[in-house]
C-alpha cells in the first residue's frame, strides 16, 4: 500500500471532526471516499496534507504513512515533496496568470526523477487546455478550471494525487469528461484518492470505496460490489 491511515483523528479547536479513520490505497489504484456534505471528507484530505495547523488550534492524532514514511507532524510543503499532489475543493487557479503560466508554476521533476508530465504530455491529455493556453485563469469556464487544477497537479509528476470534490458545481457533460479523464489517468498508472459526494462519478472511476459518516469509516467495499441498499443506507441514494 502506498498510503495507509490508521486510527486518524482530526480536531478543529474543540470540534472532533475525524473519529479514527482507517483506510489504505494501493499503488496504481483509484480509491474513493464517499459521504454526505460535512462528514469529514475534505478534512481527511487536509489531514493527509498536514493542513490542520496547530496555530489555528487544530491537531491530528494517529498514523498516516505514505510510501513507508510517517506523515503525522510533517509540514504541508514537505508532504508535497514526497510526491503527493493535492487538488483542493474550489480549484484555486491563479486568476491573473494564463493557463500555461498556471501549469509552469507547478512544474517539477518527480521524487523518483520522473518528468513524464510536462507541457507537451499535459496538452496531449488535455487538448482543451492547449487551446486556452493564453487565456487568464479567471476567463476559463468551470470545467476548464477543473481540468487545469488536475493538470497542474500532474505537472508535479506525483506518486499520488488527492482529488477533493472535483465535480462540484459542474454540468453533467463536464462530469462525464472528468470521469473519462480520471479513468485514463489510472490507466497511465497514476494513484488517486478521491473525495466525492457524486456517487455515480465516484463509482465510475474507483476500484475501492470507503463511506464516511460523522467522521468515521462506516463501510468499505470494492466499488463494483456496492449495492443499492448500501448506497441508500449511508448516502440516501
Amino acid at each position: 500500500m502506498i498510503l495507509e491511515l490508521k486510527d486518524v483523528h482530526g480536531y478543529y479547536d474543540k470540534s472532533h471532526i475525524l473519529n479514527g479513520v482507517t483506510l489504505s490505497v494501493g499503488q496504481g489504484t483509484s480509491v474513493c471516499l464517499l459521504g454526505r456534505n460535512g462528514v469529514g471528507k475534505s478534512t481527511t484530505m487536509k489531514t493527509i496534507m498536514g493542513m490542520l495547523n496547530p496555530k489555528e488550534h487544530c491537531k491530528t492524532e494517529g498514523s498516516m504513512k505514505f510510501d513507508g514514511k510517517e506523515l503525522a507532524g510533517m509540514k504541508s510543503h514537505s508532504i508535497a515533496r514526497l510526491g503527493i499532489a493535492y487538488v483542493p475543493q474550489g480549484r484555486h487557479i491563479f486568476p491573473t496568470l494564463s493557463t500555461e503560466e498556471n501549469l509552469k508554476v507547478a512544474a517539477r521533476t518527480g521524487v523518483d526523477g520522473s518528468s513524464k508530465w510536462n507541457l507537451e504530455t499535459v496538452y496531449t491529455f488535455f487538448p482543451r487546455l492547449e487551446e486556452r493556453k493564453d487565456s487568464k485563469g479567471d476567463k476559463l469556464s468551470g470545467g476548464e478550471k477543473q481540468m487545469l487544477a488536475v493538470a497542474r497537479g500532474l505537472m508535479q509528476n506525483p506518486k499520488m494525487m488527492l482529488l477533493d470534490e472535483i465535480t462540484e458545481g459542474l454540468a453533467p457533460i463536464i462530469v462525464d469528461q472528468l470521469a473519462s479523464m480520471v479513468q485514463n489517468l489510472v490507466a497511465e498508472g497514476v494513484t488517486i484518492l478521491i473525495a466525492e459526494q457524486n456517487v455515480k462519478f465516484a463509482m465510475k472511476v474507483s476500484s475501492d470505496c470507503y463511506i464516511l459518516e460523522r467522521g468515521a469509516i462506516v463501510h468499505h467495499q470494492a466499488t463494483n460490489e456496492l449495492t443499492a441498499e448500501t448506497r441508500k443506507k449511508y448516502l440516501g441514494l
